[in-house]
């Protein structure tokens, strides 16, 4: 195996796998990538068995071969050369040698035939949806998922409808939902898989105009360009969200949405650590936060607002607020409110094209 290739188009692909390789160690193979060359081009893969990630690169190839290597050093030397420089890279027995200039590294390798196998895709299907509108949903998403413990939790429940994509996630104190309308999508029979967050993480990082997307029954396969996301399917059923959606929430508040995420951040510089609580006096034209912690001091701030309703006082976990507010880009923000003790809906006043929903629960202050 013996092959050229520019250091700024190998240290690209090699960072994109850096999220993807095992790091805990509990198979030594896993910390690994492997590397098949064949005599067109350079297909890298690397798993951690739950997620996959496969990409191909064109090289100056002389010779083809196959061989694992640890991925995060390959990474490091190949980062550490000189700009512009060409990585040769030449396999000999179980080592694999890299040369730039005068640099030059030998690494110890496993054979190919100890890497778990990573399932091949069809893409028959011919679902294509817009990268940058699935991005901006999971932007809209992500933060909600945090359960790592509960696993059907720690991803997010994707939808694919005719024209319509879907994505919600919760975490048991919020729920964030999104949908989009999606004209040039055709789908025979109604999809619904929950997504692993690490692959919904790795997603946010590619960058080009569609993803293409496919599934087995053990497997989801995102396609971006030349590289192909590998997920293993959650094998759980999904809360039942929309019965948590509250839907006759009386009281509708209506708030500048840099105003309100400002004073939350002043506001929760002295609330409790733990639990980042700030109380809220709603009025018709005003609302009042405040929060304290015994050890430190107390902060109060104060803001003009659209209200119609009854006044209260409700408590709210400032970075579950914060988590909504810098996600959504509308100018004002809509709270609607039932009383202090059940769930409010948030949601942006006006966005283009994009349905966005939050639903919190309130908190004891």
């Amino acid at each position: 195996m013996k092959f050229s290739v520019p250091k700024e188009t190998f240290l690209e692909e090699l960072q994109l796998l850096q999220g993807i390789v095992e790091k805990r160690n509990t198979m030594p193979i896993l910390a690994n990538i492997l590397m098949n060359v064949s005599p067109s081009e350079i297909e890298l893969t690397g798993t951690d068995l739950e997620v996959g990630l496969r990409t191909h690169l064109e090289a100056a190839i002389e010779t083809p071969g196959a061989i694992t290597v640890n991925g995060k050093k390959i990474f490091e030397i190949v980062k550490s050369l000189p700009e512009g420089q060409m990585v040769q890279v030449e396999k000999t027995d179980d080592v694999i040698e890299i040369r730039a200039g005068d640099s030059e590294f030998k690494i110890l390798c496993l054979p190919k035939d100890d890497y778990p196998q990573v399932p091949e895709p069809k893409f028959e299907k011919g679902i294509q949806m817009p990268l940058k509108d699935v991005k901006e949903m999971i932007d809209r998403v992500y933060y909600a998922i945090t359960q790592e413990q509960r696993y059907y939790l720690n991803g997010a429940l994707l939808s694919l409808k005719n024209r319509q994509i879907e994505l919600v996630s919760t975490d048991g104190h919020r729920l964030s939902y999104t949908k989009k309308a999606q004209d040039g999508l055709k789908i025979e029979k109604d999809i619904s898989v929950i997504v692993a967050k690490k692959t919904l993480g790795e997603i946010r990082k590619f960058d080009d105009e569609t993803v293409e997307f496919d599934l087995d029954e053990n497997n989801l396969f995102f396609k971006v360009g030349h590289r192909t996301l590998i997920s293993r399917v959650i094998e759980s059923k999904f809360p039942n969200y929309q019965a948590v959606i509250p839907k006759d929430n009386p009281g509708r508040l209506v708030i500048s949405r840099e105003e309100l995420a400002n004073a939350i951040r002043r506001v929760s510089l002295l609330s409790a650590e733990r639990s980042k609580g700030i109380k809220f006096t709603i009025e018709k034209s005003r609302m009042r936060l405040f929060s304290s912690n015994p050890e430190i001091g107390e902060a109060r701030d104060r803001l003009a607002v659209e209200y119609k309703g009854q006044d209260l006082e409700i408590g709210f976990n400032a970075q579950y607020l914060l988590d909504f507010l810098t996600a959504v880009a509308s100018e004002r923000v809509v709270f609607e409110i039932k009383d202090e003790n059940s769930a409010v809906l948030l949601k942006p006043e006006a966005e283009e094209g994009l349905t966005n929903i939050y639903v919190l629960m309130p908190m004891k202050i």
